[in-house]
């Protein structure tokens, strides 16, 4: 299996979007992935190497990728050494970094003998399931779309749907990361940013409006995002396929660091889900 780590790809907000791709080489243009990591989120979290090498051994060459502001660097790719950057990210700079890495495949592609770029399939974890749906429905490129553990709503979630008075008048708001220690901020730009763009970042709105098969995978004992968001996805798009996996948590049994060699069952099983779907309605 061939791996290339940390390309840097020039965002459109000043920081850099580093990427990775996994693919069997045999001169044989496979479909495309495009992984999007979630809130706290990065690139190597966890399993999702795992993952990626799970989806490159199954066909396809899969691509993930840093946020440009998810608070990493060139240098230090996992955790959070940028807050700055960290606190001045919002949606639509995530969308924009999403349209830099499909603009990447699309246009100049340096693995287009192992790339099927006529064959663009978005992948999104947690916050990112929105992201991917909102691009999927605005980017006539994607082929395919699959939340997983997905948002049905940012409205109704931090930091929007908290004290915007407060985080008006302080400039900023902070958020602890459990694993870290760190005390994460949000500027208020984040939330001028949402109310400027709101319908664009309605997921109701995108997911109504879907064309492309959507693909639903959500545990039955997520904790952070609760299976009543995927069971919305489902009844705004009656069409999509809808997978609960029973007993998965939010990350499907993976944590970071993630020191196995073999994938979660309940990762290894959505995984498994994914793939499926993708290869059903090639």
């Amino acid at each position: 299996m061939t791996i290339e780590k940390n390309i840097v790809l020039e965002g459109k907000h000043g920081k850099p979007i580093l990427a990775d791709v996994f693919f069997k080489e045999n001169n044989t243009p496979k479909p495309i992935i495009i992984f999007c990591h979630g809130y706290k989120g990065f690139k190597d979290w966890g399993a999702w190497n795992l993952m990626a090498k799970a989806f490159a051994a199954s066909g396809f060459f899969f691509i993930k990728f840093n946020f440009s502001h998810n608070g990493g660097t060139v240098e230090q790719s996992i955790d959070f050494p940028d807050l700055e950057a960290f606190g001045n990210n919002n949606y639509t700079k995530e969308l924009d970094d999403l349209q830099t890495v499909i603009e990447w495949v699309s246009n100049g592609f340096p693995f287009k003998n192992e790339a099927n770029t006529g064959n663009i399939n978005l992948l999104g974890h947690s916050r990112a399931g929105g992201i991917v749906t909102i691009k999927a429905e605005e980017d006539h490129r994607i082929k395919r779309v699959i939340s997983l553990a997905g948002v049905s709503d940012y409205a109704n979630r931090a930091p929007i749907s908290s004290d915007v008075e407060q985080w008006k008048k302080d400039g900023v708001k902070y958020v602890v990361n459990g694993r870290t220690k760190q005390n994460m901020p949000h500027y208020y730009q984040f939330y001028e940013d949402y109310k400027n763009n709101e319908e664009r970042l309605t997921i109701k709105r995108a997911v109504s409006k879907l064309n492309i098969p959507f693909l639903i995978i959500h545990g039955n004992e997520d904790p952070t995002v609760l299976v009543s968001e995927a069971h919305n996805l489902k009844r705004w798009k009656p069409d999509s396929t809808l997978k609960i996996i029973e007993g998965a948590d939010h990350v499907f049994g993976a944590s970071h660091p993630y020191e196995k060699d073999q994938l979660p069952n309940h990762l290894n099983e959505a995984i498994e889900e994914a793939i499926s779907f993708l290869k059903v309605i090639e």
